[in-house]
């Protein structure tokens, strides 16, 4: 089995390691952009187009399915996606986890990008999935980006800006962007209040590895052999895992579980 993930960055790396650890013997192919990332300030059109040929890059190497380990290509390029490559290749997007988080009677905070905070796009997942629900609009100005870069002081000073914009009675938060679950656990940190019920985070990788198995019919072995392979993609080019993947457990998790090496 081989999975594609695809991002314009290393956000996909939550989603990556999810699916290693769901399958360790699956062969992973990364396709990143860093010739056109980041993709939030493109427009519609650009970030479907640049999502299109970083898709097709991931295609070439015959996957079983494709993870859109990005909400905001899944936002603007998930039906492109599909039109080009199903039924041949499963497309999975990545969307906030609202639905489940309100489930739990909230308050509600969602932190994300502040191109996605406020949009159309949220709002009507907000409406969809959290009627009768306080919920939060959290902008996490320069998040992704000092995430994209491990920029350890850059990380602290916007995880502290959202947390000062957060209100405190807040009981869950959804990780709104898929570069904030490599650090939640910082999150989780700047935003516990002393003598409150601990305080519940929403990602959605491993969600979005679990669709992956399920539109593939597969279970989860997680523990099968680790000898699944690792491919990555830079813009179409093959190339290492960029280093600041590394900076990060997801990351260190990839070669440490699998060659090194492309078996398509």
């Amino acid at each position: 089995m081989k999975i594609a993930l695809m991002d314009s960055g290393i956000g996909l790396l939550a989603a990556t390691a999810a699916v290693r650890r769901l399958r360790p013997d699956a062969d992973l192919v990364l396709s990143l952009d860093p010739d056109g990332m980041p993709w939030g300030p493109r427009t519609p059109e650009d970030v479907t187009r640049r999502a299109l040929d970083v898709a097709e890059a991931a295609a070439a190497h015959r996957p079983d399915a494709l993870i859109i380990g990005c909400n905001t290509a899944t936002v603007n390029a998930l039906p492109a996606l599909r039109a080009r490559l199903e039924p041949g290749i499963p497309v999975i997007g990545t969307v906030p986890a609202i639905k489940p988080a309100a489930a739990g009677g909230g308050p509600v905070a969602i932190w994300a990008t502040p191109a996605t905070t406020g949009s159309a796009y949220q709002r009507g997942l907000i409406e969809e999935f959290a009627g009768g629900v306080r919920v939060a609009e959290v902008p996490c100005w320069g998040l992704a980006e000092a995430v994209e870069h491990a920029d350890e002081a850059a990380i602290d000073a916007a995880v502290a800006a959202a947390a000062e914009l957060t209100p405190d009675d807040v009981t869950t938060v959804v990780l709104g962007c898929t570069h904030y679950e490599l650090v939640a656990e910082r999150i989780r940190a700047a935003l516990q209040r002393p003598g409150a019920a601990p305080l519940v985070l929403h990602g959605s990788a491993g969600a979005v590895a679990a669709q992956a198995l399920r539109r593939l019919g597969e279970l989860p072995a997680p523990e099968a052999a680790a000898e699944g392979t690792l491919t990555v993609l830079l813009s179409g080019r093959p190339g290492p895992l960029p280093a600041p993947a590394l900076h990060y457990a997801e990351g260190r998790l990839l070669p440490a579980t699998g060659p090194l090496a492309d078996r398509s």
